[in-house]
């Protein structure tokens, strides 16, 4: 019965969230209804729906965002983790400009694109050699297609629960993956994975794994999980990548290199490009010489945009102005000062609730069982509903999965406004949440 009273008090609860989100954003339903004429469901990127509508943005400014309504919200879903510039960076908008200026589809190697490819070798110790694509899928696609023609093995294990970009889904079935021979294994559970690793022995291509969940809940992955898969893919011959298009943020040299593992093959995406369109994988010299072209057999890589001119010249100027070595750390630190304070709140009222996480990417748990691995629980994710429209309505900015995302204009008043909200939530939702 008290079960039952709960979840009918959180849908009340819910309702008139969601109302006074209405009442608040006219204009962005408005504009929603219209562009559901054109495209399914209003919009061309699905993680941005959420109910009633999605709000419509007019422009960013360092870490704000302004709505079609007017209003002002601190911005702590950050892109996903691409926005870790901000918005409008002057030393961004510059090399914008200049790559304008000079010509955007220049159709050869370009003046910038080797630059940028030796600053990402010297920053990532994985990295002997690199090579661009237009996002992090397609960075995965093309790691895990090496290493199936570089072991010459059909399957490729990953992860339940597991997110690799549009075409590699791993929370539920997915219609439009893509093809591979798949095999997934429980993250966090380094019996397992031996044991299917070695099962499937000279049939494995690779193994791929993100050295800490991002879309899927900001659940570090264990140094001793790490460490098996390392060991079980060297002692059968499969290769292992690390998906560090979100993670590399977490470390000057990416969590691969602030654990000091090895993977053969790395994935690169989000803010590397600046704020522009980027994917990038890269590893071993023996893997990536398959795409050497003056080589006979080479491997094929196509891709009309991989070395756009705005995409180099943003992401160099990114990567080396602004989000050096020390502004990482720093960035991070101030990371883990905000998780803190947000589990200081959440112990100070006893509330079962829980921050993972590791520096500048956070994520809300409605739970006090430990977090080993993703799991589907509709009330938690109808409180996570709660919590996204509570905290938009109070003028902060984030994940609807309750995921919190630092950027490097954000100043203490920024992280002080979303550590208030989340305490206003915390205190008024009290008796949904115990």
């Amino acid at each position: 019965m008290s079960t039952l009273l709960s979840n009918a008090d959180l849908e009340t609860s819910y309702a008139e969230a969601e109302e006074k989100f209405k009442q608040r954003n006219l204009k962005s339903a408005a504009m929603h209804a219209s562009a559901s004429e054109v495209m399914p469901g209003g919009n061309t990127r699905t993680v941005l729906h959420y109910a009633p509508y999605p709000l419509t943005f007019s422009k960013g400014e360092g870490a704000h965002l302004y709505d079609a309504d007017g209003h002002k919200l601190v911005d702590f879903l950050g892109e996903y983790t691409a926005g870790i510039y901000g918005h409008n960076n002057i030393i961004i908008q510059s090399a914008i400009e200049t790559a304008v200026r000079d010509g955007i589809v220049l159709g050869g190697p370009n003046m910038m694109e080797a630059r940028l490819a030796r600053a990402l070798v010297d920053r990532f110790p994985a990295l002997d050699l690199i090579r661009f694509t237009n996002s992090g899928t397609e960075a995965n696609l093309m790691a895990i297609g090496a290493a199936r023609a570089f072991t010459g093995r059909p399957k490729v294990m990953a992860m339940q629960g597991g997110y690799h970009g549009g075409v590699l889904y791993f929370a539920a079935p997915s219609p439009i993956n893509a093809p591979f021979e798949m095999v997934l294994v429980p993250y966090n559970d380094p019996d397992a994975a031996r044991e299917v690793i070695k099962r499937e022995g000279d049939q494995l291509a690779c193994v791929i794994v993100e050295p800490m969940m991002g879309s899927s809940g900001c659940i570090p992955a264990s140094r001793e999980f790490l460490e098996t898969l390392r060991e079980a893919t060297e002692e059968t011959g499969a290769l292992l990548i690390f998906d560090e298009v979100m993670t590399s943020r977490l470390a000057p040299g990416g969590r691969h290199g602030d654990l000091e593992i090895s993977p053969d093959l790395i994935t690169l995406g989000k803010y590397l490009g600046g704020g522009v369109s980027f994917g990038a994988f890269g590893g071993r010299l023996d893997i990536m010489e398959g795409f050497n072209p003056k080589a006979v057999g080479a491997w094929p890589h196509a891709g009309t945009f991989n070395n756009n001119i705005m995409t180099m010249t943003a992401g160099l100027a990114g990567l080396t102005q602004l989000f050096t070595p020390a502004a990482c750390i720093r960035l991070n630190a101030k990371g883990d000062s905000f998780r803190t304070r947000l589990i200081d709140s959440i112990e100070a009222r006893a509330l079962p609730l829980q921050i993972t996480g590791i520096g500048s990417m956070n994520t809300v748990h409605f739970t006090e069982k430990p977090i080993l691995r993703p799991v589907n629980d509709p009330i938690a994710n109808r409180k996570r509903d709660l919590l996204h429209l509570d905290m938009i309505n109070a003028g902060v900015y984030h994940a609807r999965r309750g995921m919190l995302n630092l950027s490097l204009p954000m100043v203490d008043a920024d992280i002080d406004k979303a550590v208030g909200c989340f305490e206003e939530f915390l205190d008024s939702r009290a008796g949904l949440l115990s």
